[in-house]
Formats: structure tokens, sequence, C-alpha cells
């Protein structure tokens, strides 16, 4: 990226991009911000974080290097996109909003390790971060212990709740377990075989796949296999599919290795048009690498698509591309971590602090109405409301929406039975 989209917009961009916001259509009137004008430092910072009378400062903690960068490098332009909104119209409670960036390489301790550095030595009010749940398990104790507020972006497992997270992407009953209703309605299917990368979402999901599918819709489970992350030899599993010849696929392999199973799977004449796929980790920023041809047909069970039609989307598309190119992409865990800054600025608002204890608090209720995936809402258990939905994959990268649940769908991150 150039050094001014690092950088952030210009001032004129910046109009032009508020102009276009939708869902903000009264931000094109305002004037340059002008910092400071908010509540005593003393009265909003009871606790010692980065607030000054002008500025607040947040951390952003993704992988930007190594296997998981294909996944989350777009988080991160989501939440740097979201931030320069924000200060175009005033920022937090009349402060900036400054970012300390860390890159979490794709290793679980060092997430570990950065999160207590943003913590401890930066004293973030708030972090942006994590990808995978082993990363976010591992950055868990260290908000937990140092009382830190993290935004989780991931679509996910379940099975955790903690008062120090909000969670802005889906739990396993809203993705999962609704994917495999949908999958089982509309294909008539009866075998799946699961594969996944080898660490705690994939597996988790797999072992609630496995029950939902056994126990719920009473069919078969034909095989289960599991992946080191970064792994490319995909042929000998490939194989094994074309033998069991299940009805469904059910693929959670994460990251770069996206690239090369959908690549061997194509090559090993599996015809995605005919054999059911259902993925629940490929996204549009993993088809940007894997490319269009190789994964066409197959089906994704998302809460968000960069193809919706909803206004807020269409300006938020726009902004983003606006501010990272033409070319980019965005997909489901892009459009949560968007979401993260604007319902922390809407629950500091509501409680009238950046103490950690007074938003983790004020977060149930929370709603942001110009969310791009059409609006969402913060359960009490920091889980979001949010509609299910599918899409096809398209040879041009994108996904044609071909369901979505007519309310949204509460969050129940333990759910009875699958745990």
């Amino acid at each position: 990226m150039s050094d001014a989209q690092d950088r952030g917009l210009s001032f004129v961009d910046r109009r032009k991009l508020l102009m276009g916001m939708a869902a903000l259509p009264a931000l094109s009137l305002l004037p340059t911000p002008v910092f400071g004008a908010g509540p005593p430092t003393s009265v909003v910072n009871t606790t010692g974080l980065a607030v000054t009378d002008t500025e607040v400062t947040v951390g952003i903690l993704h992988s930007v290097t190594g296997t998981m960068a294909i996944s989350e490098t777009g988080s991160v332009q989501a939440e740097k996109l979201a931030i320069e909104q924000i200060n175009a119209m005033g920022g937090v409670l009349g402060r900036k909003i400054k970012f300390v960036q860390e890159d979490g390489a794709s290793d679980w301790p060092t997430f570990a390790e950065k999160a207590k550095k943003l913590l401890v030595n930066d004293k973030c009010a708030s972090v942006m971060g994590c990808w995978t749940s082993a990363s976010r398990k591992a950055v868990l104790p260290v908000f937990e212990q140092y009382n830190g507020m993290l935004y989780y972006p991931t679509f996910y497992e379940g099975l955790e709740q903690s008062k120090n997270v909000i969670y802005t992407g889906q739990e396993a009953t809203q993705q999962i377990i609704a994917g495999l209703d949908w999958v089982t309605k509309e294909k008539g299917s009866k075998t799946y075989y699961l594969l996944g990368s080898d660490y705690i979402w994939p597996r988790t999901s797999n072992k609630i796949a496995r029950k939902h599918i056994e126990n719920n819709l009473k069919q078969k489970v034909l095989g289960e296999e599991y992946f080191p992350l970064g792994h490319t030899q995909f042929n000998s599993v490939i194989n094994k599919i074309k033998l069991a010849k299940p009805d469904v696929i059910y693929a959670i392999i994460v990251g770069g290795s996206n690239v090369a199973f959908y690549k061997q799977l194509k090559a090993a004449g599996i015809d995605l048009s005919k054999q059911t796929l259902l993925t629940i980790s490929v996204t549009e920023d993993e088809i940007d690498g894997i490319g269009g041809e190789n994964i066409a047909n197959a089906y994704a069970c998302m809460k968000y698509f960069q193809s919706l039609g909803n206004d807020n989307n269409k300006a938020f598309v726009t902004a983003f591309k606006k501010m990272w190119g033409e070319k980019t992409v965005i997909g489901d865990v892009t459009q949560a971590a968007y979401l993260g800054p604007w319902l922390w600025k809407a629950t500091v608002e509501k409680a009238g602090s950046f103490d950690v204890d007074k938003v983790a608090a004020a977060s149930e209720g929370i709603e942001f109405k110009g969310a791009p995936e059409g609006y969402v809402r913060i359960h009490k258990n920091h889980h979001l409301w949010s509609k299910t939905r599918v899409g096809k994959a398209k040879l041009d990268g994108q996904f044609e929406l071909v369901f979505e649940t007519a309310e949204l769908v509460e969050p129940d991150p333990f759910p009875k039975g699958y745990q």
C-alpha cells in the first residue's frame, strides 16, 4: 500500500467519502472536527488508559505476515477505514482515535505477547484483533488479567463468553448449524466428508457439525481429516473423497492452504457444479488468492457478502475501495472487523467513559444501523444478533446470495447438546 493509504485519507478524499456514506448522510455537512471538546479526561478515564483531552489510543492486532495474512489483511484495512471515518465525524467523546498496530505473525504466542504490550505498555482503551480461535484463546487470559477490551471479528465455534470480548462475527448456531440445515433441505444431502485445518476452530466446529449431522439430521459422516496450517498437499484426501462420494464436502480449511486445496480439487476433476461443497471459512478475501475459476459453484455460509445490495453496503464498498484500491475485495470477517470501532464508539458514548468495566456493562443492546450487513445489535452475551446467509461462488470471485434468514438470528454460544 502507498504511504498515503497507510496514513489514511486526505481531507478532500475524506469529504468525498463522507458524502458517499448513505448510512451517515449528514456527515458531509460537518466542518473539520476540532478535538478536545469532550468531557474532562478525569471523568472519562479513571483507570489509566491512554486517553488525553484530544486523543484516545486503540490497538490493532492481526497477522499481516505468515499463512494467515491472506485472511487478516482485510480486517486491518476495515478497522483503519472505520477509525478514519469516526475521526472525520469528531472522534469518540471529542477525542481523535489514534491506533497502535502490531503483527501477530500467524503465531499464537506472538499474539499473546503483542496483546500484553498493547494493554500494559500502550494502555490501549480497546483492541481490534485476532482471526483464528487459536490466537483468540492465546490472548484471552491476557485481556482478562489486564482488563482490556477485545473486539473479535471472526465467525467461530462458540462455547465462549467473556466480559472482555465483543464477538462481532457469528457463532456456531448462526453459521454451522444453520448452514447444515440449509444444505440438507436444499440439496437433500445424506452423507458428509468433514475437512479442517488442525487447530481449535475447525476441530470444534466439525465436532459440532458431526453432532448435528448424526444426532439431529440423522445422516452420516463418511470421513473427517485435518491438516497443519500452511499445508499444501491435498491429493491424498481428495482421492479419499472421490472414493467415498459424499453428498457434501464440508470444508473448514483456513489461510493460504485454501489456494492449494481448491486448485488441486479442480485439477483432480471434482466439478463443484455437480459435487456440493459447503465452506464456512472461505470469503472473498481467500478467493482473491484461490481464483474464482477454482472455486466457482461452491457454497459458503456467512452473514455477509460483498455483493449485498443494501445502501449501507454500497456506501461501505465504495469507501473501502476508495481507501484501499479498486481491486480490493471484502469478505465476511473484513466487514465484521469494520463493525468493531463503530460498536466501541457507540458503547463508550453510552457509558460516558472509556473505562473497560463501564464499556462492558453498557454493551448490551448497542445497535449499529449503518452496518454493511444491514443491522446488528449486541446481545447480553456479547455476541451479535445477525442474519444467516448462504452464497454461491461465481467465476468473478464474488458470491451470489441464494439464501438469507428473514429475521436476525439470536446468538447462542452455548447451545444445549453441542458442548
